[in-house]
């Protein structure tokens, strides 16, 4: 089974985020609700923890701003 890592929707306003940096790195193993990356926004910064336990691919870039909604990565196994 794969889960679609997407960039949340923070806030009601909230339109796109900026990656600033993955804790771990592509390939590594994950267990659910560890802290994957760090997503800044015009307001804050937050730490994004995994839906799921298993593979980590990495799709999206650190200090790259993307749109809500947008694949930024998978977790598989």
């Amino acid at each position: 089974m794969s889960h679609e890592l997407q960039i949340p929707q923070l806030g009601v306003t909230m339109t796109e985020g900026e990656i600033t940096e993955w804790l771990v790195a592509s390939g590594d193993t994950v267990a659910e609700g560890q802290v994957l990356y760090i997503l800044a926004t015009d307001k804050t910064e937050t730490e994004i923890e995994s839906p799921a336990s298993g593979t980590l691919e990495i799709i999206g870039k650190p200090e790259e701003t993307y749109a809500v909604g947008t694949l930024i990565g998978r977790i598989s196994g």
